[in-house]
């Protein structure tokens, strides 16, 4: 990104990280910004929705499962050279039951499980900002 251009932001983002028997959940994005890359479930808030209601719906629209509770976290601060976006990202620890499926195909390839210290590249930069500053599952 060059310094003449604009960035649009910050927007707010939540993300719902999900840990099952050591392994967290990623998805590997399509479509918009970050395509190609690893990321937990997650996205922007409705007009008025606390950020761990968004964490529920989005995880349930993007994958059908249904979380037992949500934990906030931490955040990160992400600027998109591709698309000139900023983003100040809420991070959950959620509790889930089922199994994942794609639901939104035009959003996501899949769904699949890694160990927190094999995570696969390129991670979306939310989820490696939040490795990058040593944030672990407890």
């Amino acid at each position: 990104m060059t310094s003449s251009a604009a960035v649009t932001g910050p927007l707010v983002g939540v993300s719902a990280i999900i840990i099952r028997d050591g392994a967290v959940l990623l998805g590997r994005r399509r479509g918009a910004h970050g395509a190609g890359t690893w990321a937990f479930p997650g996205g922007k808030p409705d007009p008025g929705e606390h950020p761990s209601d968004t964490a529920r719906r989005e995880l349930f629209e993007e994958t059908g499962l249904t979380a037992r509770s949500v934990q906030p976290v931490t955040w990160t601060s992400d600027v998109f050279a591709d698309g000139q976006l900023h983003f100040i990202t809420l991070h959950h620890l959620v509790d889930a039951v089922g199994e994942p499926a794609v639901r939104e195909p035009d959003k996501v390839e899949g769904w699949y499980w890694f160990a927190w210290g094999e995570l696969p590249e390129p991670l979306f930069a939310p989820a490696a900002s939040l490795i990058a500053a040593g944030w672990r599952p407890a």
